[in-house]
């Protein structure tokens, strides 16, 4: 079984290091585990991503290592009894390494080469353990130390795999980085500045989020196994489709546009009643109408399919990105360029729409089209095909079972309804009445606005707090509960907390 696992790990090791002159596309690693996140249950994906965020893919990469080796161990158990059954098993886990490689966007036959390398290795391996330590007839059954040499080399062998495929791992990735293009480079200056931003969007007496979050802070959800690597120089825009021109852009074509800043607010489908996958910046970008309207957008077309370099693609009604909201090819975010997780060099933000149906990071192309004709990577999926964003509303404080003094406390929380604005925020304690909370100054429809609630305490006990929002066509968020698929929760959030005498 040991041996299994060490012919494995030479043969990742092996085709991590050959991957390296191919850069990310021939990594087989990235390719394998981007496929097991496609192929993962909505259900469970959701459930990863809301219990452990952006560690959710991690889990995912290290339950690959986990199935690989699990499958190595049975190949190498298979091996020493039913010759060449184990040898087979791992010469069709590289065939299906190299399918997974050639299945990514810009894969080429030749990216497909250090799998099969790899896997060539991995079963020489394996036969050279087998037949290196199988006892001959006629051989000395007591012979000293044999048994140790054996283990010896194959921890050795396991070692030098698992060493070769951390080298190549980091030298792929430093070949590929473009964190230096990004530090050398900036964003132009707005032409139409956002607004300034007042003091008074923030409540008083209460610790909420800041109305601007920190990129560091922004919530990141995509398909990405690794970050993608692109830099502005090799950045192209493709427009095309149902258009009257095809157009091409690099980053000095974008000189013709106007540059635009805006404070948008994004969130995520998969974002629970109460959840945290929401959070709002400034952007500087230009318009997508801007783009579109140079290409000649036909009448008949009704979305627009936007492709990332990595191969995921998003579904956005053409009346979304051409209707005068604030619909960007975003290059910067809070006064600097993209952060590389947030779609370095460029990427779209779409008011009012959730990410899925809009916010393509890494963005490379649009194809006008119709959606009668083409489905993007969640609609594939059974997600809805068009998402507008829901009216919602979150408790920030106090905290799920978080204790307050007898006495003055101000409760708060945000709420949002992207392109529509919040009008008006109601919370009830227990089953009491419903009443107004008080609003931090509204920014714009295309940003969450704070709330904060005064209440007093009068006695030690336990106590429910539910907050629910109206946005400004006068429609108030629906307390039935509904989760994330097709298109998004609904529900009042509800927290439990205790008053305490001290």
């Amino acid at each position: 079984m040991l041996g299994g696992v060490a012919a494995a790990a030479v043969a990742l090791g092996v085709a991590q290091l050959a991957a390296v002159p191919r850069g990310a596309t021939a990594d087989a690693r990235i390719a394998v585990g981007a496929s097991v996140i496609d192929l993962t249950p909505d259900p469970i994906r959701d459930g990863l991503l809301q219990t452990l965020g952006s560690g959710g893919k991690l889990f995912l990469s290290v339950a690959v290592l986990v199935g690989i080796a699990t499958v190595a161990a049975i190949a190498g158990s298979l091996e020493t009894r039913r010759r060449p059954v184990g040898s087979l098993i791992l010469a069709l886990a590289g065939v299906l390494g190299a399918a997974a490689v050639l299945s990514r966007p810009g894969a080429t036959a030749l990216d497909a080469v250090p799998a099969a390398v790899g896997a060539l290795c991995g079963v020489l391996t394996l036969r050279f353990l087998i037949r290196r330590f199988e006892r001959a007839p006629g051989a000395d059954r007591d012979e000293p130390d044999a048994g140790r040499r054996a283990t010896l080399i194959t921890v050795g062998l396991l070692a030098a795999g698992a060493a070769a495929g951390v080298v190549g791992s980091l030298a792929t990735r430093w070949a590929a980085s473009v964190a230096g293009d990004r530090a050398a480079s900036t964003i132009p200056r707005p032409a139409v500045p956002a607004p300034p931003i007042p003091a008074e969007v923030t409540p008083d007496d209460v610790a909420l989020p800041r109305f601007l979050t920190p990129s560091a802070d922004f919530f990141r959800v995509d398909t990405a196994l690794t970050v993608p690597q692109l830099s502005r120089d090799a950045w192209r825009l493709r427009v095309h489709g149902m258009v009257d021109r095809e157009r091409v852009y690099d980053f000095a074509d974008l000189a013709e546009f106007e540059v635009v800043g805006a404070a948008v607010t994004l969130t995520c489908v998969s974002n629970p009643v109460g959840g945290e996958l929401i959070s709002t910046g400034m952007w500087t970008g230009y318009r997508v109408s801007d783009l579109l309207a140079a290409a000649g957008v036909h009448r008949d077309a009704d979305m627009v399919l936007s492709t990332s370099v990595d191969g995921f693609t998003a579904g956005t009604p053409v009346e979304a990105l051409t209707d005068g909201r604030d619909a960007l090819l975003a290059v910067g975010l809070n006064g600097e360029p993209l952060p590389l997780e947030h779609g370095y060099p460029a990427r779209l933000v779409v008011p009012g729409l959730y990410g899925y149906v809009s916010a393509t990071k890494w963005v490379v192309d649009l194809e006008v089209t119709r959606f009668d004709r083409a489905q993007a990577y969640w609609t594939r999926q059974g997600w809805a095909p068009r998402a507008p964003v829901k009216t919602q509303s979150r408790i920030d404080v106090p905290r799920s079972g978080q204790e307050v003094p007898v006495g003055p406390v101000t409760f708060g929380g945000v709420a949002w309804a992207q392109n529509r604005g919040v009008r008006a925020v109601e919370v009830q304690v227990d089953d009491g009445p419903w009443r107004p909370a008080q609003l931090g100054a509204a920014y714009s429809d295309q940003t969450w606005r704070l709330w904060s609630f005064p209440w007093r305490a009068t006695q030690p006990g336990r106590h429910t707090l539910t907050v629910r929002a109206t946005d400004n066509t006068g429609a108030t968020q629906t307390p039935e509960e509904v989760g994330t698929v097709p298109d998004g929760a609904t529900g009042w959030h509800t927290v439990e907390f205790s008053v305490t005498a001290g």
